[in-house]
């Protein structure tokens, strides 16, 4: 009996083996010999009591698509399965109706849910007993999903060896492991990644592809495949500003880091090859320098690469760079006010802020004077203390924004500013005071504490002060 029930249950581990994607249609076998799994179904030890209802007599799953032979432990499937058979050794029959069928369909949800199966289809067929009961033989034609064997990458040489191709997808929490699942969404994201070192090194026509292979040694093993194909490799010729009145092309051009025309100091400076990866912070570099000058609204938009010539071998492509910017009006400073201080009066604040009202706008001198800001405010033990400008443009005859922010079509659009200023007000967010509680030293195994603990400006109990913390470093 003990035996009879050991093989019950271990049926039922194999049943939970099954993908629940989507709850078959359950219809009766057609006649004939009733079978499972292609094997022909035994009579049972004892018989239903006659004239009861259908019962659960058998359960069974079958993996005909990959040999017969799962790859997960029956036991982890069968976590997730709550239908049971009936057990005719012991005279306990599992009534069929609408409840277990209820069971049934959670069961499949519960175990489609784990992801770990491909496809999945349900068939119930009808049984009949000797004396005319009818037991229900309900069969899970499994297919399990693909697992990962080996990982290779083709053509990667202009980016590095395999080492730095793991290092990048384990900086962005992405990993395809031996014996993993063959995830589609994963396989996507390393294809981006590979693209993305690619284009950092100037190829930007980079074409990436995968292949999965069926490998021997057993079911749904699988290898997976990177291939890259370089491309030309994009080179900048020429660096064109399209739209700039104010500032001239090659003061411009002097603010981008990576984007820049090939010189002959390209070797040593940088520059010369095309990074669209990093394009976005050359333009907050130009857009910065434009809002130090006091063009608060300043845009610079997406590059148009326009082709000069490829060259004999095909590897390398020439082209110009073109960057179109809005400039908008120069602003002066109108008022500037403080917001969300409570600790410290805007008159010992204001100091700080080597801006005066009537005088061009410097976004870095506000940059600064925030600086200055969080060091008085961590001396105080204020260690989140944070801020940020809020400006309002005015009398520049376009839109009112509250955050500066106009459409780059009527900056453009031609304006009649009569004395264009920004009023600037500093949103601070103070957050809370902080005292020191304990402080401990780990590493030092030569001095002890107490003597490392005289030059600590800090004191337990006391304030934190964040600038005495930078003093005890030093």
């Amino acid at each position: 009996m003990r035996t009879l029930i050991a093989r019950i249950l271990a049926l039922l581990a194999l049943l939970a083996m099954c993908p629940t994607g989507a709850f078959a249609q359950i219809t009766p076998a057609p006649s004939g010999a009733a079978t499972i799994c292609g094997s022909p179904v035994p009579p049972p030890a004892n018989l239903p009591p006659a004239g009861s209802g259908p019962v659960v007599y058998m359960l069974a799953p079958c993996f005909a698509v990959q040999g017969n032979v799962p790859i997960v432990e029956p036991q982890t499937y069968l976590y997730y399965i709550q239908l049971r058979p009936s057990q005719p050794s012991m005279n306990i029959w599992v009534p069929y109706n609408d409840a277990t069928e209820e069971v049934m369909k959670q069961d499949f949800k519960r175990l489609w849910d784990t992801n770990f199966l491909d496809d999945l289809s349900i068939d119930v067929q009808d049984y009949t007993f000797s004396n005319g009961v009818i037991g229900k033989l309900v069969t899970y034609n499994m297919e399990e999903r693909e697992r990962v064997k080996t990982v290779n990458y083709e053509g990667v040489k202009r980016i590095g060896d395999r080492a730095k191709v793991d290092e990048r997808l384990r900086a962005q929490s992405i990993e395809l492991r031996i014996d993993s699942l063959a995830d589609a969404n994963t396989i996507r994201r390393i294809e981006g990644v590979l693209r993305e070192m690619m284009a950092e090194k100037g190829y930007t026509n980079a074409l990436v592809s995968h292949k999965v292979t069926t490998l021997a040694g057993g079911p749904k093993l699988v290898n997976v495949t990177f291939t890259v194909t370089e491309g030309p490799k994009i080179k900048i010729r020429t660096v064109d500003f399209i739209g700039n009145v104010a500032k001239s092309d090659g003061t411009l051009k002097k603010k981008l880091k990576e984007n820049k025309p090939k010189t002959l100091l390209s070797m040593f400076t940088g520059g010369g090859t095309y990074q669209e990866t990093k394009y976005e912070q050359d333009a907050d570099l130009v857009q910065t320098y434009y809002r130090n000058e006091g063009y608060v609204r300043a845009r610079v938009g997406q590059p148009e690469l326009r082709t000069i010539e490829d060259s004999k071998d095909g590897k390398t492509r020439w082209i110009e760079l073109r960057i179109p910017v809005t400039e908008g009006p120069r602003y002066k400073v109108g008022d500037f006010a403080f917001d969300g201080n409570t600790v410290v009066k805007a008159e010992a604040l204001r100091p700080l802020f080597k801006v005066e009202s009537g005088e061009w706008y410097n976004e870095k001198r506000v940059r600064d004077g925030l600086v200055k800001a969080r060091e008085i405010y961590g001396g105080g033990g204020y260690m989140e203390f944070t801020g940020a400008p809020d400006l309002k443009p005015k009398n520049d005859g376009l839109p009112t924004e509250t955050d500066a922010s106009v459409p780059a079509a009527l900056l453009a659009a031609d304006a009649d500013p009569i004395d264009p200023t920004v009023d600037v007000t500093m949103r601070l967010q103070e957050g809370k005071q902080y005292f020191v509680n304990r402080i401990f030293f780990t590493g030092n195994t030569t001095t002890r504490d107490n003597v490392i603990r005289r030059e600590v400006r800090l004191v337990e109990g006391g304030l934190f002060n964040t600038e005495a913390l930078k003093f005890s470093v030093r």
